[in-house]
């Protein structure tokens, strides 16, 4: 880095407003030199700086020399130096984060200020859309009635970054924004930069790497603290916004939103491949979740008290406030007079009983006296509505249109639990549980030997009776011990703290009717399920269709389970609505994520038909990735490009790993990311978007063919090449990954080296780091190239559907976005520590063709469009981001060459985790 301004070169064309942007990457990387010169030394400073000029220069003119300069220069550090230069790069990749992510805070304001038409991906646009379409306030309010919008947090390790970085990391970006929105005196711009360079210093002395892997309730702690970060605030914000843009939009309609748009949450609940989630540690997550709603709670009541000292001298008060106020346990002089503060003081004291009474939990200001606890959150807001509605009633309208309508909202979607906790296994658990306790009870001593039909035979009969099959008396096996403590825990907490805090059960690998059914049961022994003449279940049951082949069965398994009445009258009693979970992972490491994509388009198509036969609304689950390569995408495009009628207002989408805190890290890119999903529900649900195509359906014969090409591309290389497992473990560093730190699940379902046992997160993970990404292009250039020469005209039909179909447009962008971050100079690296030099050079050979093959197939479909033409933001940070992460990928693969040797040094092991750490920062969507 030089001195002073040592950060990227900026001397390719850029427009002026990306000018703040380059000023503060040069200001964070100006202190970021500063502070490795001071503590490491002026050599350390000089490497780096060294380094970071030839990877520069690379980067800017591709000369060759450029590269071999900075590959010496690294090739000739010591152990001891090199861990210096790997965090240096890495926190420069993180500090740039920051850096754009404020500058897309910093642009959307330039728009707000400048009056500019609503951007796409604004509730503001998606209103003007609606209203273009001729969608009227009728239909709308139609659809947000029975709208339901979730993203739900889960705990997929991805995420490097320990909890104390990302502070630190927030620290910095509060410091940046406040240069942006003050006109600073001399002394005050001193003083931010003085507070920049001590937080920079403070990450500089700050351990990267966990020393001990994650457990679960360090995961809950890291969900919760998003909310205190992003939630709380800006999902009340989200439906008053929208209450008043629908008031413009519509007027003479009064808006008051349903609690529609919800966060779920997986942390705690999950089991699925993970031994240390069992009963104890989800009531404990349950327990922290809803300490932290009454601590926010608690806090809004305090300043609420502050803000309104009204006097009864001055304001009237309705009659319904003055018997809060009569109850109130707050009797100070002082406050005699102030109606709004004496009612406050005794909800703070209600509420703080409330926590005390449900999470054993102590305010951190003690109330003025005892007082009753709560019953629910809704008596808590039907309080709340009472001040609410006295000041509007009593000339003081405006003053509940701020912070209490907030808290109101707040307490109608948080309640006393905070978030929904989904529970989620595998299908194997259940079904190995279920026939345990028939055994046992004496039902049928073999169920898994049992047809598919005489299975769902035997459990519609056990369904239908009050008996019990499960007794305290018989000890089971640890595994069924275990699996049935977690439903009771269920019941407890769903008594505990109401029905919205554990809705859903998430059964991973469906693949039968069966699947369905044996969870039932297990609700029902539970007491989550009640038989009789009007059976009523207290849980969603939830199938996860997760293979390619679980994906193309799912219409017929919907369609069977349906089918039976004692499972439709149990899908009756839950408001005739049943959720479908597709998995994006799986599916995509089991066929590509061509064929996954397609699969998943047309189980969505089939979906709908089965449950509209039905009579049955269809909500659809999406368990998508941060990367491509594990579903992941633009959330966006992704939801407008759905087929139609299958979200009609109704989604939920997984968000993962390290996408979480970039996405709701920051308060302000959390807002406009809620609202994104807002947005594109509400105009994937009324438009219609891909009925309005024309002969839509004559492209599907054209996919279902490339499809075909590029699944078969896919599984010759990844599953029919022999050695291929070989290849994959030692041209990655996906055993390294293993060991690090960075979440509570293991890395294979089953103790074995293959690539099906291996979950998709390690295997994407894997990918990235080494710069291929393959998971997200492999077999799309084979595909095309084959399809093009049985239909040598066929070319002009491709660039239609890339022109007029959402769905194969979003394909084709996720597929550039890959490969502008792909690299195969750097891929040819790691493929060199494969030792097998046929396997490393026939196998990369293919893959490297296969690369070519797929650009060029991209670049003929989408007209020879530029990579990332239509992606400027991502092609401006790669520009600013790739010098700094190609050094990286150079160490990795040293000290990779280096651990594999023998070579014990504990360093070597560290620079190995901090590399990975840098590069995962680098490229965002890792896994």
């Amino acid at each position: 880095m030089t001195d002073p301004t040592p950060l990227p070169d900026t001397d390719l064309a850029s427009s002026d407003k990306d000018h703040l942007l380059r000023e503060d990457i040069r200001l964070l990387g100006r202190l970021l030199g500063e502070t490795l010169r001071e503590q490491e030394g002026e050599e350390a400073f000089a490497v780096v700086e060294r380094v970071r000029q030839h990877a520069s220069r690379f980067n800017r003119e591709q000369d060759p020399a450029a590269a071999a300069q900075m590959a010496a220069a690294l090739d000739d550090l010591s152990l001891e130096a090199t861990v210096p230069v790997v965090r240096a790069f890495t926190y420069f990749l993180q500090l740039a984060n920051i850096a754009e992510d404020q500058h897309h805070v910093r642009r959307n304001r330039a728009h707000a200020r400048a009056g500019s038409r609503p951007r796409e991906g604004s509730l503001a646009h998606t209103l003007e859309r609606l209203a273009d379409a001729g969608v009227d306030a009728g239909a709308l309010a139609e659809c947000l009635a029975v709208a339901r919008v979730s993203p739900v947090l889960t705990a997929h390790p991805t995420e490097v970054q320990r909890k104390s970085i990302l502070a630190l990391q927030r620290q910095i970006a509060a410091r940046l924004a406040s240069c942006d929105r003050t006109d600073l005196t001399p002394d005050e711009a001193a003083e931010i930069d003085a507070a920049l360079k001590d937080a920079i210093l403070t990450l500089w002395q700050t351990r990267m790497l966990r020393p001990v892997r994650l457990a679960v309730i360090d995961e809950v702690k890291n969900g919760i603290s998003f909310y205190d970060d992003t939630f709380f605030a800006e999902l009340p914000r989200l439906y008053c916004r929208l209450e008043d843009q629908l008031r413009a939009a519509f007027p003479g309609r009064e808006w008051t939103l349903p609690p529609f748009f919800r966060v779920g949450a997986w942390i705690g609940g999950d089991r699925d491949g993970n031994p240390f989630v069992t009963a104890p540690v989800l009531t404990e997550a349950m327990r922290l979740q809803s300490a932290a709603a009454f601590d926010f709670y608690l806090a809004e009541l305090h300043t609420l008290g502050a803000e309104l000292p009204l006097s009864q001298r001055m304001v009237k008060v309705s009659p319904a406030l003055a018997a809060l106020v009569e109850r109130s346990p707050d009797h100070s002089p002082h406050r005699a007079d102030e109606p709004y503060r004496r009612a406050l003081s005794g909800l703070y004291a209600r509420v703080a009983a409330t926590a005390r009474c449900l999470d054993d939990h102590a305010a951190l200001r003690p109330a003025v006296a005892a007082a009753e606890p709560y019953e629910s959150g809704e008596a808590l807001r039907a309080d709340l509505a009472v001040l609410a509605a006295s000041l509007a009633a009593n000339g003081s309208e405006r003053l509940a249109a701020g912070r209490l309508r907030r808290l109101i909202r707040a307490v109608e979607v948080f309640g006393f639990h905070l978030a929904p906790i989904d529970l989620r296994q595998n299908s194997d658990v259940h079904e190995r549980t279920v026939a345990e306790l028939l055994a046992r009870a004496g039902r049928c001593a073999d169920y898994l030997a049992l047809s598919e039909d005489a299975r769902i035979a035997l459990l519609v009969e056990e369904l239908a009776t009050a008996r019990p099959l499960q007794s305290r008396w018989i000890d089971y096996s640890e595994e069924s011990a275990g699996e049935l403590a977690i439903f009771f825990a269920a019941r407890e907490i769903k008594q505990r703290y109401g029905d919205g805090a554990l809705p859903n059960c998430i059964i991973s690998k469906t693949d039968d009717a069966s699947d369905l059914l044996e969870v039932a049961l297990l609700l029902k022994e539970a007491g989550l399920m009640q038989p009789g003449d009007a059976p009523a279940l207290a849980m969603n049951i939830i199938p996860l269709f997760e293979t390619i082949d679980d994906l193309r069965a799912a219409p017929a398994t919907m369609a069977r389970i349906l089918a039976l009445p004692g499972y439709r009258a149990l899908v009756a009693s839950r408001g005739d609505e049943q959720e479908v979970m597709l998995g994006y992972s799986d599916s995509n490491k089991d066929g590509g994520f061509l064929t996954s994509g397609w699969e998943l388009y047309k189980a969505e198509i089939e979906l709908a038909r089965v449950f509209a036969r039905h009579g049955v609304r269809l909500r659809l689950f999406h368990g998508r990735g941060g990367s491509v390569g594990r579903g992941g995408g633009p959330s966006y495009q992704a939801i407008l490009a759905q087929p139609a009628g299958a979200v009609s207002g109704q989604i939920r989408i997984t968000e993962q790993g390290e996408v979480i805190a970039s996405k709701y890290g920051n308060p302000e890119v959390g807002r406009r990311n809620l609202e994104i999903l807002a947005a594109a529900t509400l105009e994937a649900a009324l438009l219609d978007n891909e009925n309005r195509l024309e002969n839509a359906e004559a492209f599907y014969p054209v996919m279902e063919r490339l499809s075909e090409l590029a699944f078969g591309a896919y599984r010759r290389l990844v599953y029919d090449t022999p050695g291929f497992t070989r290849y994959f473990r030692e041209s990655t560093p996906v055993a390294e990954i293993a060991h690090l730190n960075i979440g509570s699940r293991p890395a294979s379902r089953k103790p074995s080296e293959r690539i099906e046992d291996l979950r998709a997160i390690p295997w994407v993970f894997s990918w990235a780091q080494c710069r291929l990404m393959l998971p997200g292009w492999y077999g799309f250039g084979s595909a095309v190239g084959e399809w093009l020469a049985e239909n040598p005209d066929g070319l002009a039909l491709l660039q239609r559907m890339y022109a007029a179909w959402p769905f194969f447009r979003t394909q084709l962008s996720n597929v550039d976005m890959i490969l502008a971050k792909s690299d195969l100079a750097i891929a040819a690296r790691y493929a060199d520590l494969v030792t097998d030099a046929e396997l490393r050079d026939s196998v990369f050979a293919r893959i490297e063709a296969e690369w070519h093959a797929t650009r060029n197939a991209l670049r003929d479909i989408s007209g020879g469009a530029e990579p990332l033409a239509d992606n400027p933001l991502l092609a401006r940070s790669i520009h600013h981001r790739f010098p700094y992460l190609d050094p990286l990928n150079h160490l990795q693969v040293d000290l990779l060459r280096r651990h594999r040797a023998g070579e014990t040094d504990e360093r070597v092991r560290r620079g190995i985790h901090l590399t990975i750490n840098g590069v995962a920062a680098g490229l965002r969507n890792s896994g």
